[in-house]
């Protein structure tokens, strides 16, 4: 990382620090899958103009009020409102991975099928309780691993998510490059009139919006480096988040441009699960077959994201486990049992929580048709839960612009109060509407299971304070 002497970072430093975190191929696979292929492009910047620079500047701005705070969103939270709503954000930073983690296993076998059997149809012909109960395996491997507290994987974490941002560009580079290198490779042609990118607004359409939500959602992790630019921040930050902005949404467009060179959406819509499953793969697939290198290009998409979906499994189970039982006001309000560290100083009852909670969700896709629908049903499931974090942020934002100038921030998005108030209950509800409407499926189990997910692991939130209250009284009456 490039930085002055002074320690202040570059703007394009932090915007490319901001992009790689950001981004990824699989970001603009889901976008063209579930959005008719080049149609999602008017709502991609639909996202970018309504809700990804408000949510970005936003950011900044409490990044530059708390400064000197290192808990992210929950300690905006505390400083904004009570110890109490703070362990509320930070039990829902937690909860929300209980599906991550569900589908990290799931999507590291269909990475290693595809480095292995070349192909879609060997994985998606496995009986489901089959990859199921393989799921399940490796993920109570890797929870022996967390509870070891052996880490080996995160460095490998941050070494995969590089590189897949790095294929994820490179995609685009040589896609664009491929009709020159060769001219016969049976593109297919692409019409970017305006009527034709104009999507049917309809409730499967609204239904979706939630996987574009997801998609450019995370930001706030780059919010400690606001008052970090080199310069004035309130002029620099701002810069920066508009170029990442920019990177991104052209990243956005031009790989849906290069996929629409690909895929046919009314064959993409035949095949859903299919193409959601494997589109990726298939597309770099087929992008070594006009270079003339076979399933080259594909084998190390696959290996980059087998790495990257494992290490994050075992990053996803330690990581944020930690951040809720080790956080001082948050372990008032959990109780004593989840608290109990083993001699490797890992939360052993905490990664037993989250073997319930995560392996119930791998169990329960036991019934579901097909390895296929299970990864696109992981994903719907995704889109629905994690979002939910980013709720905290615009209410830590609203608190903040009720507090007025009391947290004497060196950057801000808005200097009235009111409008500030407005935008963030405007970025609430976008976000909150996007959860709720893609809970939505034409499939039972599906959308029972959109819907419980998020409501049992809300509800245990509220319960674990109120168990813990039970335990502090019970020991005042013994004292």
């Amino acid at each position: 990382m490039q930085k002055e002497s002074n320690g202040k970072i570059k703007w394009y430093i932090l915007s490319f620090m901001t992009f790689s975190t950001l981004w990824s191929f699989g970001n603009v696979s889901n976008g063209y899958m579930y959005f008719n292929g080049t149609q999602v492009i008017f709502s991609w910047v639909l996202m970018f103009v309504l809700y990804f620079i408000p949510y970005a500047l936003m950011v900044g701005e409490l990044g530059s009020a708390f400064k000197n705070e290192g808990g992210g969103v929950t300690s905006w939270i505390k400083g904004t409102s009570t110890a109490k709503i703070a362990y509320f954000a930070g039990w829902t930073y937690w909860a929300v991975h209980v599906s991550y983690i569900a589908s990290k296993g799931s999507g590291g076998l269909k990475a290693l099928s595809w480095m292995v059997f070349g192909n879609a149809e060997t994985y998606d012909s496995f009986p489901t309780i089959a990859i199921q109960l393989a799921t399940l395996a490796v993920f109570l491997i890797f929870c022996w691993v967390a509870s070891r507290g052996l880490n080996p994987l995160k460095k490998l974490a941050t070494i995969a998510g590089s590189s897949m941002f790095v294929m994820s560009l490179l995609y685009i580079l040589m896609m664009f490059a491929a009709p020159a290198i060769n001219p016969n490779g049976g593109y297919l042609p692409i019409d970017l009139s305006p009527d034709k990118l104009v999507p049917n607004i309809d409730f499967t359409y609204i239904t979706n919006l939630s996987i574009l939500v997801f998609a450019v959602g995370g930001i706030e992790k780059i919010s400690p480096y606001v008052n970090k630019t080199d310069g004035n921040p309130a002029r620099e930050f701002p810069k920066s988040i508009i170029f990442t902005v920019v990177m991104v949404l052209v990243c956005a467009l031009l790989g849906t441009v290069a996929m629409g060179m690909m895929f046919d959406p009314a064959e993409v819509n035949a095949n859903f699960n299919s193409y959601v499953a494997n589109g990726s793969y298939w597309a770099f697939q087929k992008l070594g077959n006009y270079y003339g290198v076979g399933n080259l290009l594909m084998v190390i998409y696959a290996a980059c994201n087998a790495i990257g979906q494992f290490s994050t499994l075992v990053v996803s189970i330690d990581a944020p486990l930690r951040m809720l039982l080790g956080d001082e006001n948050a372990r008032q309000f959990v109780p004593k049992g989840l608290l109990k560290q083993n001699d490797k100083g890992a939360y052993i009852n905490g990664i037993k929580m989250v073997v319930v909670l995560s392996g119930s969700i791998i169990l329960a896709q036991i019934v579901v048709p097909g390895a296929a629908a299970v990864l696109t049903q992981l994903n719907k499931l995704n889109s629905v839960c994690m979002p939910l974090r980013y709720i905290w942020v615009f209410v830590a934002y609203i608190l903040l612009k009720k507090a007025g100038d009391r947290f004497g921030q060196e950057y801000k998005f808005t200097k009235g109060k009111v409008l500030g108030i407005v935008l963030g209950a405007w970025c609430l509800f976008v976000t909150l509407a996007c959860c709720v409407f893609g809970m939505y499926s034409d499939d039972p189990f599906t959308m029972i299971l959109n819907v419980v997910t998020p409501v049992v692991l809300i509800a245990l939130g509220f319960i674990l304070p109120e168990i813990r209250k039970i335990q502090d009284k019970k020991e005042a009456e013994q004292a």
